[in-house]
């Protein structure tokens, strides 16, 4: 399978998936705003200029390139109001940087309320401003048919031909910084200018949605500008991102070492022992691992059987494509067991927790779009080597290789794979350096004292961010809010099946925009909530259960319905 001919049918729904993935009634924010005396029409838009000191950062400004009025269109759920659809770029300081270009959805029915959507990888492109918060259902209005001004940006670079795994751009100072945080108050401001002149008022709540980078972003976004925002959504948030990616480098080398990397036939049949194992320890055996974390401990690819035969090759050798050779239980092992870092991270971060690798889809066979797209965001294809496969190794074999090379090294004919993740030798102080931007702090207190609301969710069976990294973040919340404090203002669920932006398992659809405005608009905090699934069984719903809880079956009732499963500790 070639990855130029995957990506026609499978990668821009990941992308998409992850992209998917606020002011305050008086015009909030760390930075200036500009007082609206009149409104504007969209036409009166095209060819604005923002000033620099509208803008909380350095920049040179920022002009509207185009504002184009869209009629409405469409009928019931898919119905959309007429809006002025604006795009626009920021100019950076050093003339060497790339602009960063953003879009404004500006409805004409607006709803008082403003939406900045995040990215995903590293960007490079802006996100579907007119579509629904990352796995909100498609039966639900988006932000933009509920008359929210929706926003997002490209994070200040331009994507070549690898797409969201592009970092050619962080060559430049600026550019990077922008990429780690910056574009967001940036884009933001001059968003909040444009709105302030099309409507001559500010917003009345303003919020974040993402997931993956984009989960980041909006983590970041609350905790460095915590006066700019009422509410986020964070889906599978790579919060500490530098400690991801050196996760990940770990992830490659372990990969390319001889005779560790398991086809996709090995990945299925270490799926299906998992399974055996594993699925009904919540109850029922439905294809999905509630218990996930029990699994993690128990389950030991060494002596797990799968239809009755031993997963482990006979002798440790690799004798064909139904089990596992001691290689290459030894490299999954490694994956599942995270890195601990050896050297000082300015960010304070020591060390990544493991990846949920048993039960998860590593990317089996099939050749749906929505398989394609998890084989794609899980082990690819081939394995990571140098050259770094261009076409169908794993996402984070490019995704690291570009990283190291103009993030880090900043040699575009570097060897990545020589770098050992866990002791990095001359590159020590440059992963410090980056690891302030990249690894964002959990203290959201100034949020949370501004009643801020948070919603986290993770699916448990994401390879590409692990499950266990929106845990720490979660009991580093609870250890400086308390419990309760922390329930105040926040909410993390995690999501059986699911894996990163899209699963074949259990591909989730929560609404999780109503909940989070009932909470921060009429103070009803969220209960009961349920999720769906739309391609695994399409149709099928479980309570969406509160960390460390999981759905538990009671043993009577519908399988497919979440009334037949209750929250459970253990």
């Amino acid at each position: 399978m070639n990855i130029r001919t995957m990506k026609s049918a499978g990668a821009a729904l990941a992308l998409a998936a992850i992209a998917g993935l606020s002011v305050t009634g008086c015009g909030g924010g760390d930075g200036p705003s500009s007082p609206a005396v009149a409104t504007k029409s969209c036409a009166d838009l095209n060819g604005m200029v923002i000033p620099a000191a509208s803008i909380g950062l350095p920049t040179t400004g920022a002009t509207v390139t185009s504002a184009t009025v869209v009629a409405a269109a469409g009928t019931g759920t898919a119905a959309v109001g007429e809006y002025c659809k604006v795009l626009a770029s920021i100019s950076p300081v050093d003339t060497t940087a790339p602009s960063i270009k953003f879009q404004v959805n500006l409805p004409a029915a607006w709803n008082s309320k403003a939406m900045m959507f995040g990215g995903g990888g590293f960007d490079g492109s802006i996100p579907n401003v007119g579509g629904n918060v990352g796995i909100g259902p498609t039966d639900k209005p988006t932000p933009l048919q509920r008359g929210y001004a929706v926003f997002a940006s490209d994070s200040g670079h331009q994507a070549n031909a690898y797409g969201s795994q592009d970092a050619s751009s962080f060559m430049n100072d600026e550019a990077l910084a922008n990429f780690t945080g910056d574009a967001l108050k940036k884009t933001r401001d001059a968003a909040m200018y444009l709105i302030g002149k099309r409507y001559a008022a500010t917003p009345t709540k303003a919020y974040f949605a993402g997931g993956s980078t984009g989960g980041r972003e909006a983590l970041a976004a609350i905790q460095r500008w915590p006066a700019d925002w009422d509410g986020a959504i964070a889906w599978f948030p790579a919060w500490n991102d530098l400690s991801a990616l050196l996760t990940g480098q770990k992830f490659n080398r372990t990969l390319s070492q001889p005779g560790a990397y398991p086809n996709q036939q090995k990945r299925l049949v270490l799926m299906q022992a998992a399974l055996e194992a594993c699925d009904g320890l919540d109850g029922v055996v439905d294809g999905l691992i509630g218990k996930q974390t029990q699994c993690n401990s128990s389950f030991d690819p060494s002596t797990a059987t799968v239809g009755g035969q031993p997963l482990r090759c006979a002798g440790g050798g690799d004798t064909g494509n139904n089990c596992l050779s001691d290689v290459q239980i030894a490299a999954l092992r490694s994956i599942a067991g995270g890195a601990r870092f050896n050297f000082s991270l300015a960010s304070g971060e020591t060390g990544f927790p493991g990846y949920n690798v048993w039960g998860s889809d590593l990317g089996i066979p099939g050749t749906s779009a929505a398989q394609l797209t998890v084989t794609y965001l899980a082990l690819g294809w081939l394995p990571p080597a140098d050259p770094m496969p261009p076409a169908n190794g794993p996402y984070l074999g490019q995704f690291l290789d570009q990283f190291i090379k103009y993030a880090v090294t900043r040699d575009p004919t570097f060897h990545s794979l020589t770098i050992d993740p866990e002791n990095y030798g001359p590159w020590s102080n440059r992963f410090s350096q980056l690891s302030i931007g990249l690894d964002t702090s959990t203290d959201i207190s100034a949020f949370k004292a501004r009643g801020g609301k948070l919603l986290l969710a993770h699916g448990m069976s994401d390879v590409l961010v692990p499950t266990q990294a929106t845990e720490w973040y979660w009991q580093r919340l609870q250890r400086q809010f308390g419990v309760s404090g922390t329930a105040d203002f926040a909410r993390f669920y995690e999501v059986p099946g699911y894996g990163h932006a899209i699963s074949t398992s259990f591909n989730a659809a929560w609404d999780s925009l109503t909940a989070l405005e009932q909470w921060a608009e009429a103070g009803t905090a969220p209960a009961n909530q349920v999720v769906g699934d739309t391609i695994g069984v399409p149709g099928r719903t479980r309570p969406l259960c509160e960390y460390p809880l999981f759905p538990r079956y009671n043993g009577t009732g519908d399988v497919n319905a979440a009334a037949s499963f209750t929250c459970a500790s253990s």
